[in-house]
């Protein structure tokens, strides 16, 4: 059996140095580590590359659950994965080991709550911005998009292909804002 270490941080500027020597302690032969958000298996390379690679009688071996995933649909679906390849996974913090009936329910348990917290911190977030908006205090993003240049190259006789092309925009944005324009 190989164990293989996952670690996962959110950003840039936090470390896995902590997960990597919990996952080296727990007898880790190999150790993939990433920088990306949990919310999402998609762009999760060194994730893809220890689903693709796992083998039957191999261990995934995380800190925690949500360093694996966020979401109880992206946790059952890595699990659904290392099932169909006879591999296991399990939590050197949280009494997780899919090769037990016990760890399986407390994984599924762990994935709930995972999903819940992060429920609640969108909500906590669109919270914020909507009393930043009724306080006058968040406008939103900044436009990117210069609405009186695409009137303008537009009023110079261009096309929306062209005008899109020159801005390096989209058509549909062109023909957005030549709408409202209009409107």
């Amino acid at each position: 059996m190989t164990k293989i270490g996952y670690a996962r941080v959110s950003t840039l500027d936090q470390d896995n140095a902590v997960q990597v020597a919990a996952l080296r302690a727990a007898g880790c032969e190999v150790i993939r580590e990433e920088k990306a958000t949990g919310t999402t298996t998609a762009g999760r390379t060194e994730l893809a590359t220890v689903l693709d690679f796992i083998r039957a009688g191999d261990m995934l071996v995380v800190t925690r659950i949500d360093r694996l995933a966020r979401s109880i649909g992206d946790l059952q679906s890595i699990v659904r994965t290392l099932r169909e390849k006879s591999a296991t996974l399990q939590a050197t913090e949280q009494p997780v080991d899919t090769s037990t009936a016990a760890g399986k329910a407390f994984l599924d348990m762990l994935g709930v709550f995972a999903e819940f917290e992060t429920n609640l911190r969108r909500e906590r977030q669109l919270e914020g911005i909507a009393r930043a908006k009724s306080e006058g205090v968040y406008k939103g993003r900044k436009a990117t998009i210069d609405a009186d240049e695409v009137r303008r190259l537009r009023a110079e006789g261009m096309g929306a292909t062209a005008i899109a092309k020159a801005l390096g925009i989209g058509r549909a944005t062109v023909y957005r804002l030549l709408g409202e324009a209009a409107a």
